[in-house]
C-alpha cells in the first residue's frame, strides 16, 4: 500500500510542473468560487447545482463538477492529491466541450458573433491538466513533501 501511495505522489523535481499546476489552480479557483459562494457574478452552490441538473446533468455529476472546480483548484494550488485534482479538471473540461461548447466551434467568442464560447480555452486547460497528471505536482508541493517522507 505504501508503494502505491508513493507512486501516486511521485513527481519530477523541476519547477515547471509547479508553475503549470499553480496556474491551472489559480485559473479555476474563481470559477469554483462562482459555483460555491456566488462570487464573481456566480450563482452559488444551490443555483449552480439546479442549473446543472436542469440541463440534464445527473445530480452526482453536478456535485462533482462544483467540488472539482472549487476544492480541486485549491488542491492544485497547494499541490495536494495533485493528479486526482488535475484529472477532475480534465474531466470537467471534456464534459464542458461535449455538453456546451462543441456546437460553438473552436474559437472563443471574441467579437460576440457566435451563439456562445468555443472550446479553445478548454483544450488549453486539458493540456495543462494532462501535463500535471503525467508529471506530478512539481518541486514545491505537499505531494512532494509526502513523497519524501514515505
Amino acid at each position: 500500500m505504501k508503494e502505491k501511495l508513493k507512486c501516486f505522489l511521485a513527481t519530477k523535481a523541476g519547477v515547471e510542473l509547479t508553475v503549470a499546476r499553480v496556474m491551472l489552480g489559480v485559473v479555476f479557483l474563481p470559477h469554483g468560487l462562482q459555483k460555491t459562494l456566488g462570487l464573481f457574478g456566480g450563482y452559488g452552490f444551490s443555483g449552480t447545482y439546479h442549473h446543472f441538473t436542469g440541463m440534464g446533468m445527473p445530480a452526482v455529476v453536478a456535485l462533482l463538477v462544483i467540488l472539482g472546480e472549487s476544492l480541486g483548484s485549491l488542491g492544485l494550488i497547494f499541490g495536494c492529491i495533485t493528479r486526482f485534482c488535475a484529472f477532475g479538471i480534465f474531466m470537467i473540461m471534456a464534459g464542458a466541450i461535449a455538453m456546451v461548447h462543441w456546437q460553438n466551434g473552436f474559437f472563443m467568442n471574441w467579437f460576440g458573433q457566435q451563439a456562445g464560447e468555443g472550446f479553445e480555452y478548454h483544450l488549453l486547460a486539458i493540456g495543462l491538466a494532462l501535463t500535471v497528471m503525467i508529471g506530478g505536482a512539481g518541486k514545491y508541493s505537499i505531494d512532494k513533501l509526502l513523497e519524501e517522507k514515505l
